[in-house]
């Protein structure tokens, strides 16, 4: 039998590749204020031919990627995208090499102790550290935060690219969640100026009334900002002096998270 030349090896990747990356455009049309979408949104967000896009949903249909809603006509995402998304979230090596220093965190500064990670639209809490009334501590999983109006969400969002703040806050908005938010695109700004500058994220009472934190961004092996820490607690507690005193101590804390995903320095 002859061989297959490389030629047509090669152009058989190509093709999948090409198939795979058409596949990614239409997944990532989806998002949680763009749940439900039909045919034709499909087209207009990805720029793909109609046919196109009624072949690559029919697929992802056939694996349950996607599911459509009968009543509606229209399309939303399948459960075997939750699926996935529970696998990686019960395999990051984030949740394992950070639970020590989280600890750690937690037991220096007596405050609560957040780890968030970003999931495309909002920070979702892999992790929290905190002492109850029996003075046991506690765990507790699976908790979003927004992105705009945290401590969490500004010390990922400083160190991202224009593209991405823009995409965040045009399908999820400044909502004001309290009367501190920050709900102009140029005060916010300034603020992410002044993270990047000083290397640390506030909330104060942003997000909720009577509660403020302090953030610090976390690196993956590339330097990629993908997730943060924050060290939170009641107003009375944690006063502008006591912010800036604990600041460098959340920065270690994170650096040294980062080092252990591979992070080697400065990104």
């Amino acid at each position: 039998m002859n061989d297959i030349p490389r030629s047509a090896i090669q152009d058989g990747r190509d093709a999948g590749a090409k198939s795979f990356y058409k596949m990614a455009k239409v997944l990532d049309c989806f998002s949680r204020s763009k749940g439900h979408l039909s045919i034709t949104d499909m087209v207009e967000m990805t720029g793909l031919p109609r046919t196109t896009i009624h072949r690559i949903v029919a697929s992802l249909r056939e694996i349950g990627m996607i599911d459509q809603d009968h009543r509606r006509g229209d399309y939303r995402l399948g459960l075997r995208m939750f699926y996935y998304g529970s696998a990686v979230l019960a395999n990051l090596d984030l949740d394992r090499h950070a639970r020590p220093h989280v600890l750690e965190l937690h037991q220096i500064t007596g405050d609560i102790v957040h780890l968030h990670m970003f999931d495309g639209s909002q920070m979702v809490c892999i992790e929290r550290e905190e002492m109850g009334d029996a003075r046991l501590t506690t765990l507790t999983t699976i908790e979003a935060a927004p992105v705009h109006c945290t401590s969490v969400g500004k010390a990922f969002l400083a160190f991202q690219s224009e593209a991405l703040i823009e995409r965040i806050v045009e399908e999820e908005g400044l909502e004001r969640r309290t009367e501190h938010t920050l709900v102009e695109m140029s005060a916010l700004r300034e603020d992410l100026q002044r993270i990047r500058e000083r290397g640390f994220s506030r909330d104060d009472e942003e997000n909720e009334l009577d509660v403020r934190c302090v953030g610090a961004p976390i690196r993956d092996s590339r330097g990629r900002v993908f997730a943060s820490i924050s060290v939170s607690g009641p107003a009375s507690r944690l006063p502008l002096a006591r912010q800036d005193g604990l600041a460098p101590t959340v920065i270690r804390t994170a650096d040294a998270i980062s080092r252990e995903l591979g992070w080697a320095g400065k990104p």
